[in-house]
């Protein structure tokens, strides 16, 4: 189950394995991480303590970690809540984690290690640059404010010398392993429940949280809220201005979690926008796993 960032994955997933006699296994590139619990909004105490959760919260902030790195993790998880007769239930917003499984991982050239130091020595704006000469659409496909994304897709373009997207239409064909469903709500209905994280993170203590994290590496400096926050613990902007630049960057992830659900999934979409009671969502999402893909 795969959707934008506050669409209620996390409570639907513990509904649904509560209903399936399932466990959870998290796909998210930042809930990974131990020590950020408020930050990547992982599930509460009160969810995490109805089903077995893995994959969430258990590597260290220094540790970097890759599509690779979790399917392995994740198809261990997998067979093992299978030999135990539970039901695994993948969860979470990060794309590229859910597909390394659905789809396998795309071959790509060998590396090339003075192409990667040559791009590693450019400054990001450099990459970006000119990354949008090679391949003018790619920086409309990834995120720009993550360094690692900018220069691997210049790497990935250089390396096969086609554009980014041909490159992952290169995935192999969907393996059908999985039933899987796309979490969406209405725009004004996202829009309202991000703020509200945002809010209840600082009310959770989200800035105590952040200035107490120490050697964090590059992959959970990442995380939306890491750097703004950063920059409110150093008086450079004001809390208020802080909710605001979170809440604009979250709803630009968010945007791009919908359009990777919608193109590189064949799940049904599901909007609990209005759907009524908890209930009623367990209902619906019952009903859209039944349903023949589209």
């Amino acid at each position: 189950m795969t959707g934008p960032t506050g669409a209620g994955k996390s409570a639907l997933a513990v509904a649904l394995a509560l209903r399936l006699g399932g466990e959870i296994v998290g796909a998210d590139a930042f809930q990974i991480y131990a020590g950020l619990p408020i930050l990547t909004a992982q599930a509460t105490k009160d969810l995490l303590s109805l089903v077995p959760h893995h994959l969430v919260g258990f590597l260290d902030l220094k540790q970097g970690f890759d599509a690779a790195m979790y399917a392995e993790a994740a198809w261990r998880c997998i067979r093992d809540i299978e030999s135990r007769g539970r039901v695994p239930i993948l969860t979470g917003g990060t794309g590229l984690y859910l597909k390394s499984l659905t789809h396998g991982l795309v071959e790509m050239p060998k590396a090339d290690a003075d192409l990667r130091a040559r791009i590693r020595a450019q400054s990001v704006e450099d990459v970006l640059a000119e990354l949008c000469e090679k391949d003018p659409a790619a920086p409309a496909a990834i995120d720009t404010r993550n360094p690692v994304r900018v220069r691997r897709a210049l790497e990935i373009v250089l390396l096969t010398g086609q554009p980014l997207a041909e490159s992952r239409g290169a995935w192999s064909q969907d393996k059908d392993l999985f039933r899987g469903l796309v979490l969406i709500r209405d725009r004004d209905d996202l829009r309202s429940r991000i703020a509200a994280n945002v809010e209840a993170m600082f009310s959770a203590g989200v800035v105590k949280e952040v200035q107490t994290a120490s050697h964090v590496g590059e992959g959970a400096a990442r995380a939306i809220g890491f750097r703004e926050i950063q920059q409110l613990i150093q008086g450079e902007i004001t809390e208020s201005e802080c909710k605001a630049a979170m809440v604009l960057a979250t709803q630009r992830y968010a945007k791009r979690q919908l359009t990777w659900g919608r193109t590189q999934f064949n799940f049904p979409m599901l909007n609990l926008s209005g759907a009524g009671t908890p209930e009623d969502a367990l209902s619906a999402a019952l009903d859209a796993l039944d349903s023949p893909p589209p």
